[in-house]
């Protein structure tokens, strides 16, 4: 039996200062916590820190507040809530919309490199 705790995460990371990203890991399961602030987008938060044109992170997640806005390379766009649960593939930039913060849990094996430097 494994126990993990968001109040003492394995790592923190920072989104240049408009999010964070929380990650529990446990054996074989990462499970994250992502908080964009009001204003955060993906292509300018998260892009200077990672690289590439877009976001090639495969997302698993369930969101428990906000509003985030997704679209994709192929122009396909969707909005998704508190209370949705989404599968979003690699090819891809997001932003908040409105005044709160959006918060997800995620439980994609790439979690574990969402958010994180590469050099």
């Amino acid at each position: 039996m494994q126990k993990g705790n968001f109040s003492n995460p394995t790592e923190s990371r920072d989104l240049s200062g408009m999010g964070t990203v929380d990650i529990v890991k446990m054996d074989d399961l990462t499970v994250s916590r992502s908080t964009f602030q009001p204003g955060w987008r993906w292509s300018e938060h998260v892009k200077p820190i990672v690289g590439g044109d877009s976001c090639q992170t495969l997302h698993h997640d369930f969101v428990t507040s906000g509003r985030l806005h997704v679209r994709m390379n192929d122009g396909t766009e969707d909005e998704f809530g508190a209370g949705d649960v989404w599968v979003i593939e690699p090819g891809h930039d997001a932003w908040v919309v409105g005044d709160e913060p959006v918060v997800t849990y995620g439980f994609s094996p790439g979690a574990i490199n969402y958010g994180k430097r590469t050099s």
